[in-house]
């Protein structure tokens, strides 16, 4: 027996009017057929020369980092806002919304013991400060969790440090970024139960300069709360490597970092408003946050300008699809989904109109094509395969790939009212070599790729936009 998905690929559809419900219609044309134009004018044009690249250097060099609660990310926000308004977006507003508020101050790390000198670390994002006068205390190593386990009462007093290296990138399995940042999100509260008055954890990355990679941590219900930060790999390793020579080592740590009252931020959004349909959505963004080192280039300042970028390219073209393409740039991604979760609740009631919701934020490095969700694994099928005609569009980028699953954090909350959500996906070498840290700065930003992403970004939400039937509902193009 034939699944729903399977009639769609074979042409089975459903017509409203004199045609049989589920005639064959081998004759149709594909959505690629029907927008090959369309899209190889979109591309063309792109690559020939957009503004996106200026509006990076206008958000990175001229404003930089800009976590939650900063002066620095409500300038960036108004930038986007003025940015669109410049361009002719339609209906840009910034729409409010509360997020959490914490501070780094001044931080240290020192080795005292063997010898004394400095160490390269981040204090991670939620973080606890330790007292005037820091910490000192003796460093226990521990790989995982089991480890941790055996130490026991050996923990209690020590400063522990979770040196669990990221494996090298794999094409074929990824980053390894899932398993690998558990420490860091809960080392923590791991280390404190066990008696440990703080926790290291080594930086989540394969590739160090000496560079610690910050993030955010969380508590959970742990009883107390220790000060958290990450050391680079190289710090980590020598310490590991001390240790397993049976010399002690000692530090002392100085952190100032606290939690502030929650700060006003917001969410921006401008749109190209739909010619026939426009209150039906195709959502395209990423977050306009970012943590407080570096400038946040490729997380996410590529995300966010490659989709205020494509429906510009949109608008001069004159390429008015018939539903509407809203940009949204999410506030608070990196320390809390306060953006997120708060668009998902103020659109609640236009969430069935919202065609498809696309998030960018894995960098702007050369385009490989796209991942899909869906809450209904039926229409997730239909979506799948409509999509894998449609990136054929984008072979001469080499995006063509689709797969299913997880597709973005911003996006996530909008996943129980049956939005297909889209992850922008991107090559992913180098990604985890400036993430997080002091070196994710503009000049890591390839211009051509960056224009291919908008080149990707803008064919796509253009067709998920005009294409007579909605994305995940079978149907001719």
């Amino acid at each position: 027996m034939r699944t729903i998905t399977q009639l769609a690929v074979v042409g089975l559809v459903a017509v409203v009017g004199p045609a049989v419900v589920g005639q064959s219609s081998p004759e149709a044309p594909s959505i690629a057929d029907a927008y090959r134009n369309a899209a190889e004018r979109i591309i063309q044009a792109t690559l020939a020369g957009n503004d996106g690249y200026t509006k990076l250097e206008e958000l990175c060099d001229g404003i930089g980092h800009r976590l939650s609660g900063s002066p620095q990310l409500d300038q960036a926000i108004h930038w986007a806002a003025d940015a669109m308004r410049a361009d002719g977006q339609e209906n840009v507003r910034i729409e409010k919304v509360m997020v959490p508020h914490w501070v780094r101050g001044k931080e240290s790390l020192t080795m005292t013991e063997p010898r004394r000198a400095p160490i390269a670390m981040l204090g991670l994002g939620g973080s606890v400060g330790t007292p005037p006068e820091g910490i000192t205390a003796a460093v226990v190593v521990v790989r995982n969790e089991d480890e941790l386990e055996a130490l026991g009462e050996d923990a209690r007093g020590k400063i522990v440090l979770f040196n669990n290296p990221m494996p090298t990138y794999d094409p074929e399995r990824g980053s390894g970024y899932g398993t690998t940042v558990r420490f860091r999100s809960n080392g923590a509260r791991l280390a404190s139960e066990k008696g440990a008055v703080a926790c290291l954890v080594r930086s989540v990355t394969a590739h160090s300069l000496r560079s610690p990679h910050t993030g955010a941590m969380r508590y959970g219900d742990a009883k107390v709360k220790i000060p958290a930060a990450a050391v680079s790999t190289e710090d980590a390793a020598m310490i590991a490597r001390l240790q397993a020579r049976g010399v002690p080592v000692v530090v002392t740590l100085n952190m100032e970092a606290q939690t502030l009252d929650p700060a006003v931020s917001g969410n921006v959004i401008g749109e190209l408003r739909g010619s026939t349909n426009p209150d039906e959505i195709v959502v395209i963004g990423g977050h306009i946050d970012s943590w407080d080192v570096g400038q946040g280039a490729h997380d996410d300042g590529t995300g966010c300008v490659m989709a205020m970028e494509a429906i510009n390219v949109l608008r001069r073209l004159n390429m008015i699809p018939r539903r509407t393409i809203r940009v949204v740039l999410w506030t608070n991604e990196e320390n809390g989904l306060a953006g997120a979760r708060q668009y998902a609740k103020e659109h609640a009631d236009e969430l069935a109109n919202h065609v498809a919701a696309i998030e960018s934020d894995s960098g702007g490095f050369r385009p490989v094509g796209y991942s899909v969700d869906c809450a209904d694994e039926t229409r997730l099928g239909i979506a799948a395969e409509q999509l894998r005609d449609i990136m054929s569009l984008l072979e001469s980028i080499g995006a063509t790939d689709v797969e299913t699953g997880f597709s973005g954090a911003d996006v996530g909350p909008m996943k129980d009212s049956g939005v297909i959500l889209m992850g922008h996906r991107v090559e992913g070498l180098k990604y985890f070599n400036y993430h997080h840290s002091q070196a994710d700065t503009l000049d890591k930003v390839d211009p051509q790729e960056f224009s291919q992403n908008v080149a990707v970004m803008a064919t796509v939400a253009y067709i998920l936009a005009d294409m007579p039937q909605r994305l995940g509902e079978a149907g001719s193009p």
